[in-house]
């Protein structure tokens, strides 16, 4: 009997471990976007608004550059994998001594740019926030009338209003984010009684790729039961 419950434990271990091995890959994953994001998106902004004033984008950046880097990826998906990749190299590196050191001394820098910190520090905040296992940022789908009354639109539960929001109306208030399609990294934020919103069965997935779609690619109906907030 004792051999059956050693045997049973070493049939177990490997399976932990590699649900050990996921989850730190996963959390790498996560940690060198919410590492990379903030600081790439400031740059890009930043080069964005010199380019703007300067009026010459090829004279800062050749376009041989861009077709040199863009223009000869002959494997399809080849940007994404290395990408990934990057993006887990670099929250392993961000987890270690060198890497948060290296981290702590570009913020320190960044921090004394008096444009640059405050567009890096809203950006980071903003990743912080979403990125945050137990942030409920994009964790609910939910319909609401809008722009009109007998006119649904689907929106994504940012959060609960709270500050000077809240404080002026004079009922529980939901931040919620309503995108446009087909693009749905734009969009409102509207700030909705709780009462007002049907929240859906379906996954933020299933409707991310509903408003991508323009409603072709609809999810089933599970049935479930729907609350008004």
């Amino acid at each position: 009997m004792g051999e059956d419950v050693q045997h049973g434990n070493d049939e177990e271990a490997p399976a932990h471990h590699k649900r050990g091995v996921g989850a730190r890959l996963r959390g790498y994953l996560l940690t060198g976007i919410v590492v990379t994001a903030p600081v790439t998106i400031t740059i890009y902004l930043t080069y964005v608004f010199l380019t703007f004033v300067d009026d010459k984008v090829s004279g800062i950046i050749p376009e041989e550059w861009y077709e040199g880097i863009y223009g000869s990826t002959a494997v399809p998906g080849l940007g994404l994998v290395i990408a990934l990749t990057g993006f887990i190299f670099i929250g392993w590196f961000a987890t270690n001594f060198l890497g948060r050191l290296i981290i702590r001394i570009y913020e320190y820098i960044l921090d004394r740019m008096p444009v640059i910190r405050t567009v890096y520090g809203a950006i980071k905040q903003v990743f912080e926030t979403i990125m945050a296992s137990q942030s409920s940022a994009f964790r609910e789908a939910v319909m609401l009338e809008y722009p009109r009354k007998g006119v649904w639109s689907i929106g994504f539960v940012t959060g609960v209003s709270e500050g000077e929001v809240q404080r002026v109306t004079s009922e529980e208030t939901i931040n919620v984010f309503v995108p446009t399609t087909p693009n749905p990294t734009s969009g409102y934020l509207l700030f909705v009684p709780k009462k007002e919103l049907v929240y859906l069965s379906m996954s933020v997935e299933e409707a991310v790729k509903l408003v991508v779609s323009a409603g072709i690619i609809t999810p089933p109906d599970r049935g479930g039961n729907h609350k008004k907030g």
